[in-house]
């Protein structure tokens, strides 16, 4: 890939084959026809030259990018934990068996480098931590490009993320990386097949107050209005209480929960404590005790890959429209 500036010792240092495989004459051919190719991710101007070799992503759902759209072939492997959703249990479960799982833990320098990666693909928040110093400059600085998540794209006023509508934001990872690896009949595919189910899942005549529950007890963590779950709620046919924060996971106040009164709680399903032990707390926490999901018992539990920006969000979308019908008038 072309940038503005590249680290020419760090390239030189690495060598071309640290950062790829050897590229053999027939994808020369096509490389030649396809590319270079430019898009644009988080406001920023991305140029390939060929087809990135060697991709190490970081978090099931960017993870599950890539294998929904059959590039396995193209990874060097993955990272995340064991605990953000069964991976057995979708269509693209044999690209996992394809590549590598490097690391259950997240993403470093010395993960990527060891895997001689040509292209790292996480997110802020998924992998890119400036306190950790596993950032695109960092990667950039070693001869190793970046992808940023759509999802979690800074909008310029501090950390806060999102710049476009969640839905939106998978749409664009899935056409970049249609353009970047030269699959955009498979691309454009999955995307007009994303956008026919999310089209047919029936709408109700009212729409359920729904609060998005991650995570603490302290404070809770929740999905804001740039966060996959807010448009996962919205699809669904529910109203997320949270839409009106400006950012994507964010912390928010009890107090505001109470105020708002969802009618429903989703959970978020991942790491510890697991959904039981957060069901528990939610019913016995005794600032909620008056709160309409809590007294009607309406708590629906979801997989963390179906809330972040995955190819699983379609799916997840009709499962939650499917519980939110069953949701009487107050």
């Amino acid at each position: 890939m072309r940038t503005k500036a590249v680290a020419t010792t760090a390239l030189l240092a690495l060598g071309l084959t640290a950062c790829g495989a050897e590229i053999a004459p027939q994808e020369a051919a096509t490389a030649s026809a396809h590319y270079p190719v430019t898009v644009r991710n988080c406001g920023d101007e991305l140029t390939f030259d060929r087809k990135p070799a060697r991709v190490v992503t970081n978090d099931v759902g960017i993870t599950e990018l890539m294998l929904s759209l059959g590039l396995a072939d193209r990874m060097a492997g993955y990272v995340m934990p064991d605990d953000k959703g069964r991976i057995d249990k979708v269509a693209w479960k044999d690209g996992y068996q394809q590549t590598a799982w490097l690391s259950k833990q997240q993403i470093t320098k010395e993960i990527a480098l060891d895997a001689r990666a040509d292209l790292v693909f996480a997110g802020w928040h998924y992998g890119f931590d400036e306190g950790r110093g596993v950032t695109p400059q960092a990667f950039k600085a070693l001869g190793i490009d970046s992808y940023v998540l759509s999802e979690s794209c800074r909008s310029g006023k501090g950390t806060e993320r999102g710049v476009m509508d969640p839905l939106e934001a998978l749409y664009t990872d899935l056409a970049n990386l249609g353009e970047i690896f030269d699959v955009k009949d498979r691309a454009d595919k999955l995307i007009a097949d994303f956008k026919a189910q999310i089209a047919a899942v029936p709408q109700p005549g009212r729409r359920p107050s729904v609060f998005l529950y991650d995570s603490g007890q302290d404070k809770p963590y929740t999905a804001g209005k740039f966060a996959a779950a807010n448009e996962i709620i919205a699809k669904a046919g529910g109203t997320n209480v949270m839409g009106d924060l400006t950012d994507s996971w964010v912390t928010a106040g009890w107090e505001s929960v109470v105020q708002r009164d969802p009618e429903v709680i989703v959970i978020n399903d991942y790491a510890t404590p697991g959904a039981e032990e957060k069901r528990k707390f939610l019913k016995t926490f005794p600032a909620l005790a008056n709160v309409s999901a809590i007294r009607n018992d309406r708590i629906f539990v979801m997989d963390y890959v179906d809330l972040v920006e995955s190819p699983r969000n379609p799916a997840a979308i009709s499962a939650l429209a499917e519980y939110l019908r069953t949701v009487p008038a107050r």
